[in-house]
């Protein structure tokens, strides 16, 4: 089924998943604005909402519908034939449209939520899939609560869609329960097991409540998954989702694990993780991996002075790789000469050894009492020297 049995299938669901975070809803014209950003990134798929759930999602993804023209355009639903029918309308228009459709698959869900029996909702599985694919080819079914379910009514839930019809099969850890091993093995016995599983493509679709989702996601991809489903900046539900950027940037860094993902134009993560920032009106953390204010800040004078050295002795990923503006030299109390020099030399200052030495024992001093040094505060230090 696959051309490239390696190429790694990039689910955005930054307009589904992302967007349930409480209080950063879009608007229309935000999500278009959104959309053809991530398919100048390359996107496979955008899930662009869940159609039946309010008039403005079904809205949306038919103007996202209109508005890009190269990735799958998926519409969310539940099992029920009236959201099935919500997702075929607003899909009218795309070029590539998916539905997604799925089910609990935990006894959890069976019991708890649905106060169901296995076979029921097995049944309900199989009746999902059997009447999107009436309407559309392209049918993925997502087994909500994977992580957490029996891994042979799994199986026999994976087998059965697909016979029905379903061409992609997601797999989600929906309380970001599993630890990498158990999510990898999980992915792996289906793709082991499951007789009709050479005709679908498995899909990855994790959590973050443990810290876990990227690092399963990845662990899902190495053992024979083939989609990865995330949002920018791992905005979702709860803690969030996978992280696109970082699975990307990992499997990008690790190039031995043989998952292509060439197709995404990198360069566009910085700016993209802005977008969604500010119209979802959610900071980035400066610590986030890969697009943080300080993912490619340097503090420490060891590192620094490793930094300025080579720089690979401390960055495994070129910032200008993801659209970064640069690596920086933040001069802190922790900073040391090499770097105090390097910004000097910045503005235009050669001191000598003796020169560098005063000037330091200043900095240290004005280190300490001032958490922001800028360019001016480094001027007054030589204007100081220079007035002994």
């Amino acid at each position: 089924m696959l051309h490239d049995p390696n190429h790694i299938y990039i689910f955005d669901t930054t307009l589904r998943d992302g967007e349930q975070v409480p209080g950063c809803q879009l608007s229309t014209s935000e999500k278009i604005e959104i959309a053809k950003e991530l398919e100048a990134l390359g996107v496979d798929v955008i899930e662009a909402g869940f159609p039946v759930s309010s008039p403005g999602d079904f809205q949306s993804v038919v103007e996202i519908s209109k508005a890009v023209k190269n990735p799958i355009v998926c519409a969310l639903t539940r099992a029920h034939k009236g959201d099935i029918d919500s997702a075929v309308a607003s899909l009218q228009y795309a070029k590539h449209p998916r539905i997604h459709t799925g089910i609990g698959a935990s006894d959890m869900h069976i019991r708890h939520k649905f106060n169901s029996t296995r076979e029921e909702i097995l049944e309900r599985a199989v009746t999902a899939v059997k009447y999107a694919k009436g309407f559309v080819e392209d049918i993925e079914f997502y087994a909500e609560d994977a992580g957490r379910a029996d891994i042979e009514y799994l199986a026999k839930m994976i087998e059965a869609v697909i016979a029905a019809g379903a061409t992609v099969v997601n797999i989600p850890d929906t309380n970001g329960y599993c630890l990498p091993d158990q999510y990898g093995s999980k992915i792996r016995f289906l793709k082991e097991n499951v007789k009709n599983i050479d005709q679908a493509i498995i899909s990855v679709h994790c959590h973050n409540d443990l810290g876990l989702a990227t690092a399963n996601s990845v662990s899902g991809l190495q053992n024979g998954a083939r989609q990865i489903e995330g949002t920018i900046n791992g905005i979702g539900e709860r803690a969030g989702n996978t992280s696109i950027e970082e699975v990307v940037m990992i499997l990008k860094t690790h190039q031995s694990l043989n998952l292509n993902i060439d197709h995404i134009n990198t360069k566009a993560f910085y700016e993209l993780s802005r977008m969604v920032s500010t119209q979802m009106r959610m900071p980035v953390q400066p610590n986030k991996a890969i697009v943080g204010s300080n993912a490619f800040a340097h503090s420490s004078g060891i590192h620094q002075d490793g930094f300025l050295k080579n720089r690979e002795n401390y960055e495994i990923i070129k910032p200008e790789d993801v659209g970064f503006p640069s690596a920086s030299i933040v001069l802190t109390a922790r900073s040391g000469r090499h770097a105090l020099r390097f910004h000097l030399e910045r503005l235009g200052h050669q001191l000598s050894k003796t020169e560098l030495d005063e000037t330091y024992k200043r900095f240290l001093t004005l280190a300490d009492s001032k958490l922001d040094l800028n360019d001016d505060d480094l001027l007054g230090l030589i204007t100081v020297a220079s007035a002994r």
